[in-house]
């Protein structure tokens, strides 16, 4: 499940600044973006966002962590608040890696993402992806492209 690391923050104030951002940003008329990813691979999006920063994108990322099982006593109140975050965003972006298949929590948000009509867009590091893809992906017609090539495909 997409994630920032708060390094000291409360949860509820890391939730309350990305919150902040993403207002911001929409006045901005920058995208907000829903990322969803295997808590695995945080390191590589962390990576990824801060590449796309630094080419002063007009993409605004709305993404949270969750380190809880899916199945856990506070899976709805989670679930909850993450369809509310997935509703004010305007499109969402699934980070396909090897761990994509078999995490819970994506494929729950690309469902909530497809039942509130939003696009949904799966982008890979590199040129090219090779690995296994969740099912979900051609069930749905989802489109899988190079992150180099997220922002052209955010319309």
């Amino acid at each position: 499940m997409g994630g920032s690391s708060g390094g000291g923050w409360s949860r509820l104030g890391d939730v309350r600044a990305l919150e902040e951002k993403a207002k911001a940003a929409l006045q901005e008329g920058k995208r907000n973006v829903f990322i969803s990813f295997a808590t695995e691979d945080m390191n590589e999006v962390n990576l990824l966002r801060a590449h796309a920063k630094n080419e002063n994108s007009d993409i605004e990322f709305n993404d949270h962590s969750v380190h809880e099982p899916y199945d856990s006593e506070r899976a709805e109140y989670i679930k909850q608040r993450i369809g509310e975050r997935i509703n004010r965003s305007s499109i969402t972006v699934v980070y396909l890696s090897q761990n994509t298949a078999q995490s819970q929590w994506v494929a729950w948000e690309v469902q909530r993402s497809l039942e509130l009509g939003k696009k949904v867009i799966a982008v890979h590091a590199g040129d090219s992806y090779n690995g296994q893809k969740p099912s979900w992906i051609g069930g749905n017609k989802i489109k899988v492209v190079p992150w180099a090539q997220l922002a052209g495909n955010l319309k």
